[in-house]
């Protein structure tokens, strides 16, 4: 799928949205992006999903939650491959485990719905590391184009967004 008509299945589904929102940052901004909620939409999961599994190679295809989750199960079914789940924080009960899957020795390619500062994508990069997994890359849908990837640069992370946000402001 090229990247134009990506951005373009992303307006449809109205994963942008113009008005007067509160980012979780606490920053303002006149746009809000909600790939979550555009993704329920099976035609653009399905878009998504065949763009990284074609474009990229993976042992493990990888998602923070709550966003990059169902992102990384239809990557992981089109390319017939292992998935794994970062939850956002430790569990207090059970195993413990901040990593669903397995991870260890394995190449593994994290999906992100969002990036804006990177906060994210590094929490769930640390975590594979740490985890034993090699992980150097972020596929992100949509990049806000706001220090994501100077941020992961600076950790020796590469961010490869399907659609930056000067695109979908494009069209």
């Amino acid at each position: 799928m090229v990247r134009n008509a990506l951005a373009e299945m992303l307006i449809r589904y109205r994963a942008i949205e113009f008005g007067d929102f509160t980012l979780a940052s606490g920053a303002k901004s006149p746009y809000y992006i909600d790939v979550k909620s555009a993704v329920t939409n099976p035609d653009l999961l399905a878009a998504v999903a065949e763009a990284v599994a074609s474009a990229h190679e993976f042992d493990v295809i990888a998602g923070v939650a709550v966003g990059g989750v169902p992102l990384a199960v239809a990557v992981a079914l089109t390319a017939k491959k292992p998935y794994a789940i970062i939850r956002s924080s430790e569990k207090s009960h059970g195993k413990k485990d901040v990593i669903i899957g397995n991870v260890k020795d394995k190449d593994v390619l994290l999906i992100e719905d969002v990036t804006t500062s990177g906060g994210s994508a590094l929490y769930g990069i640390k975590a594979l590391l740490a985890a034993g997994a090699r992980a150097d890359r972020v596929v992100t849908v949509v990049d806000r184009e706001q220090g994501a990837e100077a941020a992961l640069k600076s950790e020796g992370v590469r961010i490869i967004p399907l659609v930056r946000l000067s695109e979908l402001l494009k069209e």
